[in-house]
């Protein structure tokens, strides 16, 4: 360990035990935090990441066992401190963000209670002074009307505000180390930029060390100083996040960056490249490099000798025999075979004038309003907008789960009843969803044969045994599913296997239109690009459409043809996807483009558009645009008390706002600067530095 380290890891190896057999999860891992650092790790899910996040605050679940190694902290061993030494450690010295912030607050006490607790038990205040530094801190952490937040429970606040009350909680001691596992995944463009401000301007305010996990490199590259890429357990690349990220020396890290869609890169003219295979298994016996099964360039070398950490130079370390050979691995095939772009096809689906209304607590939520949209046939269109803008329960309308309130539905010329139980199996067929979450949506007591057999019994009308195999068979091949994978319960697949599944049976019944709500945002860069490209390759196959929710616009930019942009149950702009990226554009869709991170932007950072306050209540939605509270083209009355017109632009593209197209192309232009989305040019990529 360096003597000008925060935390230094020293030879650190654990195992978990299960059916008393011990699993090695961390080999000999070695890695330091300077005092005021931020240190970003990275890699698949299943790499160790969260493991040594864990070993850090000594939250191991009880069947781990440390095999062997220190971890050095103001001096002294936290593997070898006691109980009390903890306890007065964690929340003063040392603290954690959670990714889900829902599942770490108490769902039973109110924030201001959590909050106070911290200063009442670590800083043994009263609790008239607990709550008014309470109140301080959410204010530190940009939290509006922090007096009302402090009374209300976690439920009653945003994704957004969650985890900013997580990092108030965190921060509120002044602690020397702050570990943030995966503290963004999940949240918007808008709400991730400014938990990132946020994270930079407090690490600077409060000199904390901070040990960032993510498997978002463009996060990573904009937070922190140095990275290190976490590979089955091991450590097998690291050095200063710009050059890393930039020019990587192993072949695991190139990978990694080419499963991410960069700026301008579309379906049409550039395919994703995920890496292939998978992470081994955990206590795999892998007597040389453990990536060498999925390594372009592994040698017999590569699979009898271990790789030593390399110096490269600059400070940086790779585990690759032959990390000089990195920058010239050319693109894989799949690159070079694009998919064809869909061709422009009727009317598949018309939307007019939804709306959907939810009571709760006496008062009326308009989660959707009004809604008009059309996609064509093969298309892709792309629904993007915050949490809580109406996205899904837009979703859920068309596909029948909740009952719309008012409005028209028109699916091949034949009208859908906003009723759900008057639909017939025809037309249930014809309307299929992809979840976020398919924990939440595959039955966890039925193998995925039993899964995918009901499927095609119930969509398909298929009851043959023979026939329903045959079937089975094929839908399962034509999502990468293997056959083995037909015996096993949901719980024994990865992520992204559990998503074919759930891919494989929204296709059992050949349907017309299938709605995909944020289908990929749980997963890894690779399995996400994985998944991406297998539903593409299904599209194409079928000829089928896509309603597709994310709040990636890397991603719905990469594989939509239409977007539509949705704020507070209304929809705002909508149009062909090139039309919608450039300005002309609502200037909602321009704060949400400026909110993107990308792994261009560590070269050529754009301005970020910064909204004020948190989106309006639906139940008290603001008079004239709903919007205008927090634009940052906002004209004054005539935006308060008038409903903006629709604004067209070209052909297709319209936006609602009351500036005219010209006035804002303009100034939106003024303020993009050299950072213009219409500037598709290639970026600078690996390989191209190589064969400079």
């Amino acid at each position: 360990m360096p003597d000008n380290s925060a935390v230094g890891i020293e030879g650190l190896s654990i195992s978990y035990l299960r059916r008393g057999r011990p699993l090695r999860v961390i080999e000999d891992l070695d890695l330091s935090i300077r005092p005021g650092e931020a240190y970003g790790l990275v890699g698949e899910s299943g790499c160790g990441k969260s493991t040594v996040a864990m070993a850090l605050m000594r939250y191991l679940p009880q069947n781990a066992v440390v095999d062997s190694g220190r971890i050095m902290f103001a001096g002294e061993d936290l593997l070898q401190a006691d109980e009390a030494t903890l306890r007065r450690w964690r929340g003063s010295r040392m603290a954690m963000v959670y990714q889900d912030p829902a599942s770490a607050l108490n769902p039973s006490m109110r924030v201001g209670a959590q909050i106070a607790e911290v200063y009442r038990q670590h800083l043994e205040m009263d609790k008239t002074a607990a709550f008014e530094e309470a109140g301080a801190m959410l204010e530190k952490v940009r939290i509006t009307d922090p007096g009302k937040v402090l009374r209300r429970y976690p439920h009653q606040l945003s994704g957004g505000q969650q985890q900013r009350v997580m990092i108030a909680m965190a921060l509120s001691t002044d602690p020397e180390l702050l570990v943030l596992d995966e503290p963004t995944t999940g949240l918007d463009a808008t709400v991730e930029a400014e938990v990132l401000d946020l994270v930079e301007q407090l690490r600077s305010d409060f000199d904390t060390s901070i040990l960032f996990i993510s498997h978002n490199l463009a996060v990573v590259g904009r937070v922190c100083e140095r990275v290190g890429v976490l590979y089955a357990g091991r450590l097998i690349e690291e050095g200063p996040s710009e050059e890393l990220l930039r020019l990587p020396r192993h072949p695991y890290t190139l990978g990694l960056l080419r499963c991410v869609p960069r700026r301008g890169m579309r379906k049409d003219v550039l395919r994703l490249e995920p890496i292939p295979g998978s992470l081994p298994p955990l206590g795999a016996d892998l007597p040389g490099c453990v990536y060498a099964p999925r390594c372009p360039i592994a040698r017999e070398r590569c699979h009898v000798e271990p790789p030593p950490p390399y110096d490269t130079g600059d400070g940086r370390i790779s585990r690759c025999h032959y990390h000089d050979e990195v920058p010239t691995i050319p693109p894989g095939e799949q690159q070079a075979t694009p998919p064809s772009p869909p061709t422009d096809g009727a009317v598949l689906l018309r939307v007019e004038d939804l709306t959907k209304s939810y009571e709760t607590s006496g008062a009326s939520v308009q989660a959707v309003d009004g809604v008009s949209l059309e996609v064509r046939q093969g298309e892709v269109f792309g629904l993007v907008g915050e949490s809580g803008s109406g996205k899904t329960s837009l979703a859920k309308c068309l596909s029948g789960l909740v009952d719309a309130s008012a409005g028209d539905v028109t699916l091949e010329g034949f009208k859908l009843s906003v009723r759900e139980h008057r639909r017939n199996v025809e037309l249930r067929r014809k309307v299929q969803m992809i979840f976020q979450n398919p924990d939440t949506s595959l039955n966890p007591r039925h193998s995925v044969r039993r899964i995918l057999g009901r499927a095609l019994r119930l969509l398909a009308g298929i009851k043959g045994r023979r026939e329903q195999e045959g079937r089975m068979q094929a839908l399962a091949s034509s999502v990468r599913l293997e056959p083995r994978h037909l015996q096993v319960h949901p719980s024994a697949l990865s992520g992204g296997l559990k998503q074919r599944v759930a891919i494989a049976r929204a296709f059992a019944g050949e349907p017309a239109l299938v709605l995909c709500d944020e289908p990929v945002s749980a997963l890894d860069v690779s399995v996400q690009a994985a998944i991406l490209n297998l539903l593409l390759d299904v599209q194409t196959d079928r000829e089928v459409s896509y309603l597709f929710i994310s709040h990636d616009l890397n991603i719905v930019r990469y594989l939509a043809d239409s977007i539509g942009v949705m704020y507070l149950g209304q929809l705002v702009d909508v149009g062909p996807a090139g039309a919608v990226f450039e300005p002309p554009h609502h200037p909602y869709t321009e704060a949400l483009l400026s909110a993107m991170t990308t792994l261009e932007d560590l070269d050529d950072p754009r301005p970020h558009v910064k909204l004020g306050g948190a989106m309006p209540s639906p139940s008290d939605p603001p008079s004239g645009c709903r919007f205008h509270t927090r634009c940052p083209r906002f004209l004054g009355d005539v935006c308060r008390e008038e409903a903006p017109p629709w604004q067209q632009d070209v052909e297709g593209h319209q936006y609602r706002c009351h500036i005219p197209p010209g006035e804002l192309r303009e100034l939106q232009r003024a303020t993009e600067g050299p950072s213009n989305e219409r500037r598709v040019a290639a970026p600078r990529l690996p390989e191209e530095n190589g064969k400079q």
